[in-house]
């Protein structure tokens, strides 16, 4: 069965934006040392799973960064050559390239993805479609990228749990800029 890695930025205090959103609080200089760990990352996944809010930024964004010299390398290329799976109440088609729309029960929607064939799956959110997913015990792998900032208030990703969720650390990673890597699964 494929994994569905969690991949999502955090603040010291387990925010993953402001309360508007606000991701100004991010560490953006990335160096070498994270930007290969990322790729790493990324070299067994072959879909990328988002929900609706997440999806309008993220899929524009990256179709304008390999449009670009500095934003056309082998890291942009793979953000929009993976398929993307878009999770939405409220679409019912895609208006993007290399995406499709699942409208379904978000728990048989996943589960669905993640029996079918092929490597692993990752998602980066956004906030709520996170919080969904780590509720329904969806998350097998969670890459969290903490972030050397307190921002006070926010948007947590942990909210809707009804117990704890107990982890098992498998690696925690200092990067240069300062961000920390853990990497965690269920226990």
């Amino acid at each position: 069965m494929r994994k569905l890695i969690l991949q999502m930025q955090i603040s010291v205090d387990g925010y993953v934006a402001g309360p508007n959103g606000e991701m100004d609080w991010m560490a953006w200089e990335w160096g070498d040392d994270i930007k290969a760990y990322v790729a790493e990352l990324h070299t067994n996944v072959d879909t990328i799973a988002i929900g609706r809010k997440l999806a309008e930024g993220f899929i524009p964004y990256w179709a304008a960064a390999v449009q670009t010299p500095e934003g056309n390398d082998e890291f942009s290329q793979k953000m929009v050559g993976t398929p993307k799976v878009i999770f939405s109440q409220t679409l019912t088609g895609s208006a993007w390239d290399n995406a499709t729309v699942a409208t379904g029960d978000l728990v048989e929607e996943v589960k669905k993805l993640k029996s079918a064939a092929g490597s692993d799956i990752i998602t980066y959110g956004g906030a709520g479609f996170a919080s969904s997913l780590i509720k329904a015990g969806l998350v097998d792998d969670y890459r969290l990228f903490i972030n050397p900032t307190a921002i006070g208030k926010g948007m947590p990703i942990f909210n809707l749990l009804d117990d704890k969720l107990n982890l098992k650390l498998v690696k925690a990673h200092p990067f240069e800029v300062g961000i920390v890597a853990l990497n965690y699964i269920p226990a």
